[in-house]
């Protein structure tokens, strides 16, 4: 699903961020990406979807060498792509029902195609009592989920957060890592980006540690952890 070959990148004249990084994640695994402050998590995060270009060598996404893709092209594979950022990154004029269908009306698509679709998401997420409230009103977690919500709708074939969790109490946390573990589990590749040891200290997916410029693999090892549903207050998703 996601293929780096010998690649590297830098910012204008600046040193390489990454280097010859190689990476191969199959279809439908779940990664953690770790590494310290100023590794290039980031970086990584945006060449895989699509908002750099490598400096060197090659990326390949979905079997397609991103390189030899038209503008069309690269649109297209972008739709298949959901990505889910630290702060959250919701508009604030739009109710959460109408930031989440943001990407469908984008692409053009008639909102009677897609209504039950987006409620019955947002119920899934926990979000069913909160459809036409507006961002300032939620919490830091109910944003997350919204923001989550939003990056799913369209049915991705892979997802990528970055540091999804940096705004959450650890509870909450947990919980958001468990709905991105039900999602991988109907088929979603998933990718990532923590600083958070006591996080993916608690799952098995293995590990991704990126470190002066360079990638290795870790397996995972979890702590235990009592099971609990991802809720809030009275609302079950799972």
């Amino acid at each position: 699903m996601i293929r780096l070959d010998q690649v590297s990148l830098s910012y204008e004249k600046g040193p390489e961020v990454l280097k010859d990084v190689n990476l191969h994640l199959p279809e439908g695994s779940f990664h953690f990406l770790t590494g310290p402050s100023g590794a290039g998590k980031t970086s990584l995060l945006k060449l895989i979807f699509l908002a750099h270009r490598a400096s060197a060598g090659r990326v390949h996404l979905m079997g397609q060498d991103v390189a030899a893709l038209s503008r069309r092209q690269l649109a297209k594979a972008r739709r298949q792509i959901g990505v889910v950022f630290q702060d959250f990154r919701l508009i604030d004029h739009l109710s959460i029902y109408d930031n989440v269908t943001l990407p469908l009306r984008v692409a053009g698509q008639k909102e009677a195609s897609y209504q039950q679709n987006v409620i019955e998401l947002l119920d899934w997420v926990g979000l069913g009592g909160h459809i036409h409230a507006l961002p300032e009103t939620l919490s830091g977690g109910e944003k997350q989920r919204a923001a989550i919500a939003r990056a799913v709708i369209t049915r991705p074939k892979i997802i990528i957060a970055d540091e999804p969790t940096g705004n959450v109490d650890p509870e909450m946390g947990i919980r958001l890592i468990r709905l991105l573990d039900e999602l991988n589990k109907m088929g979603t590749t998933i990718l990532l980006a923590t600083h958070d040891q006591t996080l993916w200290s608690q799952f098995a997916h293995p590990r991704l540690h990126l470190e002066d410029g360079h990638i290795r693999h870790i397996a995972n090892t979890p702590e235990p952890h009592p099971e609990a549903p991802i809720a809030v207050a009275d609302e079950v998703v799972t």
